[in-house]
Formats: C-alpha cells, sequence, structure tokens
C-alpha cells in the first residue's frame, strides 16, 4: 500500500498540473460516471494530502476523495511539470540514463506512475528534464489524451496533461462537511499540519492504549500516513520492541517518534522513496536511492545480521502485516 509520502507527491503532482485549470473529468471503466460528471468542467481550486487519502477541491463546492489503498495507482501522461520540491525524483523504473543518474528499481520513484503496484506497471512515454529543472515530456505520440489502458475509474484532463486512476480503495465525490469528517478521523500528518497541537495530538494518541506500539504507529487515527516499510524503520531507528504496550511508551520517545517522522517523510516526498538511513554520500546514497535493500535498516531484511548487531533481523506477523525488527536492538 503506497505511504504517506506517495500520496503526497502525487497531491503536488496534482497542485503543479492542475490547479487553476478547468478540468474535464471521465470514468473510462464506467464505475464512477455520476461523480466525475458532477465535478466535470470545474476548475481544481485545491489539491492536498493527508495521510494516505488525497482531496481535490473543485470550484463549484464539491470534493473528490481517493484512497488508492493496496492496489490504487495514478499514472499521468503529457507535458508534466513538477513541484520544484520534488524535482529530485527521476522518473524511468529500474533504469539508467544517459547521464549515469541511477533510478529506483523498486518503483518509487516515477514521475508518471505512483501507486501500488508499482513495479510492474509501464510509464507512458520517454522523459526530458529542462535546464530549468521542472519540466518532463512523457508522451511524445501523436494522439492526446491516450487510450485509456485497463480498468480506469477515473480519468482528469486539463492543462496538457491526463491522469488516470485505476484500483482504489475510495473514490467519491464529498462536500466540505464531509471532507471536514474525515478528516477529523484521521490522526496528524506533519506534512498537513506540522503545529505542536499536532505533535501533541499525536503524542496523546499513540500512549493512550495498551496495544503494541507496532500496531499503534500504523492505526491512520492515531498519525496518518505510517505504513508499513515507516513502521519498521522508525521503530528500529528508536530502538524500540515493536512488542512493547504503547502506554509503557516514555513521552520523550513519542516526541522523538513524532520528529523523526517530520523527517523522513519530508525525505521521502523529495526524493520519491523510503529513505530511512542516515548519512549516505556518493555511491552508497546512489545504491540506496536505486535499491531497497540499500536503504532499509530491517524493513525485508528477515535472516540478513542487522546492520548494527549482527543478530539476524526477524520477521513476524502483526495484524495481518509483515513485521521486521532486531531482536537485540530493539529490546
Amino acid at each position: 500500500m503506497p505511504e504517506g509520502h506517495s500520496v503526497h507527491r502525487i497531491a503536488r503532482q496534482f497542485t503543479r498540473n492542475f490547479v487553476g485549470h478547468a478540468v474535464q473529468a471521465s470514468s473510462p471503466q464506467g464505475r464512477f460516471t455520476a461523480g466525475a460528471a458532477e465535478v466535470s468542467g470545474n476548475e481544481l481550486v485545491d489539491a492536498f494530502a493527508v495521510g494516505k487519502q488525497m482531496f481535490l477541491e473543485f470550484a463549484n463546492g464539491l470534493w473528490v476523495r481517493i484512497h488508492l489503498g493496496i492496489y490504487g495507482a495514478w499514472d499521468f501522461a503529457g507535458d508534466i511539470a513538477l513541484d520544484a520540491t520534488i524535482a529530485s525524483a527521476n522518473g524511468r523504473m529500474g533504469q539508467t540514463n544517459a547521464r549515469g543518474t541511477v533510478f529506483d528499481r523498486d518503483g518509487e520513484n516515477s514521475l508518471t506512475s505512483i501507486g501500488a503496484p508499482r513495479k510492474a506497471r509501464l510509464t507512458m512515454g520517454e522523459q526530458t528534464t529542462s535546464s530549468v529543472g521542472v519540466v518532463v515530456e512523457t508522451q511524445p505520440g501523436p494522439t492526446f489524451p491516450p487510450e485509456p489502458v485497463g480498468q480506469v475509474r477515473l480519468r482528469l484532463v486539463a492543462n496538457g496533461v491526463c491522469a488516470d486512476l485505476r484500483g482504489p480503495t475510495a473514490c467519491e465525490v464529498l462536500s466540505r462537511e464531509q471532507v471536514d469528517t474525515v478528516i477529523s478521523k484521521l490522526g496528524p500528518d506533519p506534512q498537513h499540519d506540522a503545529s505542536k497541537k499536532a505533535e501533541a495530538t499525536f503524542i496523546e494518541r499513540l500512549l493512550k492504549k495498551g496495544k503494541p506500539v507496532g500496531i499503534q504507529l500504523m492505526d491512520q487515527s492515531v498519525v496518518a500516513g505510517i505504513g508499513n516499510v515507516y513502521r519498521a524503520e522508525m521503530l528500529f531507528r528508536a530502538r524500540i520492541d515493536p512488542y512493547r504496550p504503547a502506554n509503557l511508551v516514555t513521552e520523550d520517545e513519542a516526541r522523538a517518534l513524532w520528529k523523526d517522522w517530520v523527517k523522513l517523510l519530508a525525505i521521502g516526498i523529495e526524493t520519491g522513496q523510503m529513505m530511512t538511513m542516515d548519512g549516505l554520500r556518493g555511491k552508497k546514497w546512489e545504491l540506496a536511492m536505486a535499491n531497497r535493500s540499500d536503504r532499509h535498516w530491517v524493513y525485508k531484511r528477515e535472516g540478513l545480521p542487522c546492520r548494527v548487531c549482527g543478530t539476524n533481523i526477524a520477521l513476524a506477523e502483526m495484524a495481518t502485516r509483515k513485521l521486521y525488527w532486531c531482536p537485540s536492538c530493539q529490546r
């Protein structure tokens, strides 16, 4: 499932390419025809994410809420212009360009397809980056918008860019009041609200229950956006046993977790990858940007020696999700 950084990146793509323009909406699949008709032809006035959910506001007072879930993904085609804050994220999955820039082999770093499952998806054409930094041409073919491929729930077209949504868990039209209700049920997201109040809310909700802290961090009502990867990596970085009851985590530890989430989420949005190892330079940085196994401490490293102490990384199931941790470092 895409974690919070991916959804923020999608929202920034929409802000850069769609906000301020009238949007033509359709549902090639046919499952969202009525909803698409409610917003089609209206200007998109805002796009933002809270955790794993994205909200698109239209000038007629209606909103579209999207939750990608496990299988959802957005594909972009056309003359995509990137927000400068994510311009460092290069596009084609698992390849190297003529200048030797290493691209992500695990599909976390694509300009034209953001979501899950990513590794098997195809990008839509070639790309070039401007010396002025942020324009990427991704649809050199003669037809625009391109013919829909697969089960496209929602297609949005504006400003020379086409965005196709496939396989979301949720795609619905809401009023402003309904959007407020949805957001009120979510935990804080530091990219949406980085205030001291948001930090205090996270600490209070995390420490409130006696469930394992590894479960609490995945609860979107406690904190929005953290998924399986960030959960495992953050707990390792904090040297916290994922099975420790959350109400036995200290307030200082909880505050440190929040600050680490602020940091890691910002890195993920900028680079397009869930980079969780600090201090990498040169070749090590390139390897980590290209390959998940070189940028994580414990995630998907079961049976391999811990990078710190040499103990084999453990794998278990926690609340139906895979859990990775070091039994020695995280006592």
